[in-house]
């Protein structure tokens, strides 16, 4: 069985304090009662070492909103592996639409983070998904397949296995509007048959497929009932402790 992962991106939000904060609270929650699916917190680059400290000796799991593939070097502004390493992460989230977007990340540019970020023992998080523009044109599932094809090419079984494929919508990504969960369920199946056709079909069911955009509370219980979701990559609702227990606990 698939143990369902829930991961907090913070994106570019909370200082140091209301990262105390909101670690704090979903910890004092999380003291309540056991968590069956995964926890994952995403900070911005600043907040990684001080949650880091804050989340020790619990079951907890720290994450990166993203990475350069290079170790180390001449690359005035951006973050390696390694560094993400040494300071406690275990994921690393690659290829959400808004780096791809605004930061004109290409599919061959996320391959190699993704390959470094096994190289230096860190889970990537692949984000895919579609347009609204796409979505209407019926373009969905031919355009997700691409990102699959590139962003996985040259990877093996067992790697594909071990990481986590986040599908978002992107017109579904901060706008309030959500996919309804037969939609959501219906591509995260396709996502899965795509690996299997890549792969094969041991890898595809060992995968974990997250549903991304707009999650809250109130949705978080029927998307994550489809049998292919495994749990969920949420923005907006991981900022408040109480929002981002209540998926967690859906």
């Amino acid at each position: 069985m698939r143990k369902q992962i829930i991961a907090g991106n913070w994106k570019m939000h909370t200082d140091l304090a209301e990262a105390t904060i909101l670690v704090e609270g979903i910890k004092a929650a999380l003291a309540e009662g056991e968590a069956t699916r995964e926890v994952v917190v995403c900070p911005p680059f600043t907040g990684l070492s001080t949650v880091a400290d804050l989340i020790e000796d619990t079951d907890v799991r720290l994450g990166a909103q993203n990475m350069y593939f290079e170790p180390k070097g001449a690359f005035t502004g951006e973050v390696s592996p390694l560094m993400l390493t040494d300071v406690g992460c275990h994921y690393v989230i690659l290829g959400h639409s808004e780096r791809r977007e605004y930061f004109s990340e290409s599919d061959a540019l996320i391959n190699q983070k993704i390959k470094a970020a096994f190289q230096y023992d860190l889970i990537p998080i692949l984000c895919v998904g579609e347009s609204l523009a796409q979505r209407e044109a019926n373009e969905t599932q031919s355009f997700i397949d691409s990102q699959l094809t590139a962003g996985l090419e040259g990877l093996t079984a067992e790697q594909v296995s071990q990481m986590v494929i986040a599908y978002e919508p992107i017109w579904a990504i901060g706008t309030g509007k959500t996919a309804t969960a037969e939609q959501a369920g219906e591509v995260c199946t396709a996502i899965r048959a795509k690996v299997a056709a890549l792969f094969d079909k041991e890898t595809a069911e060992a995968l974990r497929i997250q549903y991304g955009g707009s999650v809250k509370g109130s949705n978080a219980k029927e998307i994550l009932s489809q049998p292919d979701i495994d749990g969920a990559l949420v923005g907006g609702a991981s900022l408040k402790a109480d929002d981002f227990m209540a998926i967690i606990k859906a």
